[in-house]
């Protein structure tokens, strides 16, 4: 298997990209192509030992940066990492493009490089979400590329999102929730209302509307919105959990006795930090267009770009893109 990183993206890069490439390529047995400028790469090959691992450099001389307009970028940059990454994936010479750059730019140059699964009306971007549910986390998508959608484009995530769950994260009949302001079905946007009855006069496991509690609770293996609630929803999360590990390293340190509880449940204290490290999901997959793309967190380490390319190996591995197509015209075909 042939994984394109973007090798150029992100807060680190592109040490933090070639650490994570040898990182995974040595773990899993990939060829990592390592696009971008090739004597950047090159010096940070020269840091860790790769002997025997498969790290071929591909030429792309450009970088969208973070502050770019995205699809001006794509236009603009046909050299840039990202798109010379997405052209390889499009002509079949690799299996799955992993970045850690503008997230926008990776949407506009996954929707331009490959284009859009046929029926799929729009992409979604989605994570892993951790939950206190048996397997210890959900699905959400959207969570950023679309700010306005209609009610079919929610149906359409939730259709993705129930092939993902199940294929990816063998989640078997994932629960379906479709997130709200109240688990009564006149409650919520006229949106979220429109959209209900959709979801429930199809064959996927819908349990109804789902509030913002009921998502860490783990109520819903997959949830379903908007892009501009999820991100909210997302970045909030992030917020609430960094603030709640500060206020307990204070409080522990302003206690003696405190400080020994917290040496003695340091193994739990463990534990609970790797459960919610963003770093250990890696990345979340654009669903919808043609080929598999994985968007990192822009300030990844090696860690996260690591994971990022295992999310993509077994995203490739299950051909998640042929279930969703395969999906939807059974789908189309029955109504």
């Amino acid at each position: 298997m042939k994984i394109a990183l973007d090798a150029m993206g992100g807060d680190h890069a592109p040490e933090a990209a070639v650490h994570g490439a040898v990182w995974a390529a040595r773990d899993f047995g990939l060829t990592i192509q390592l696009v971008g400028q090739p004597k950047c790469i090159e010096t940070e090959l020269a840091k860790h030992k790769t002997a025997g691992l498969d790290l071929p450099i591909i030429p792309a001389y450009e970088v969208i940066e973070m502050d770019d307009h995205p699809a001006v970028a794509v236009k603009n940059k046909k050299d840039s990492s990202m798109v010379v990454a997405l052209r390889l994936v499009k002509e079949g010479q690799s299996d799955a493009f992993v970045t850690a750059g503008n997230s926008g730019g990776a949407l506009a140059a996954g929707l331009f490089g490959l284009g859009r699964i046929r029926g799929i009306k729009r992409p979604a971007l989605s994570t892993v979400f951790p939950t206190a549910s048996q397997y210890g986390h959900c699905f959400v998508l959207d969570v950023g590329a679309n700010t306005d959608v209609r009610p079919e484009f929610l149906f359409q995530f939730a259709l993705m999102g129930h092939h993902y769950a199940s294929q990816v994260l063998n989640i078997p009949s994932p629960r379906i929730g479709l997130l709200s302001t109240g688990e009564e079905e006149d409650k919520g946007s006229m949106l979220t209302q429109e959209v209900g009855p959709l979801l429930k006069a199809s064959q996927l496991n819908f349990i109804g509307n789902v509030e913002g509690k009921d998502i860490t609770a783990g109520l819903a293996d997959v949830v379903v919105t908007d892009g501009f609630t999820g991100n909210v929803f997302i970045k909030g999360a992030e917020g609430v959990a960094w603030m709640i590990q500060r206020i307990l390293e204070q409080e522990i340190k302003a206690r003696p006795l405190a400080i020994l509880g917290a040496f003695l449940a340091r193994g739990a204290f463990r534990a609970i930090r790797t459960k919610m490290d963003y770093r250990e999901f890696g990345g979340g997959p654009l669903l919808g267009v043609n080929g598999v793309v994985i968007i990192a967190h822009g300030r990844s380490d090696a860690y996260a770009i690591r994971n990022a390319i295992r999310v993509a190996k077994q995203a490739a591995e299950h051909n998640i893109v042929q279930a969703i197509a395969t999906g939807l015209e059974e789908y189309q075909e029955k109504v």
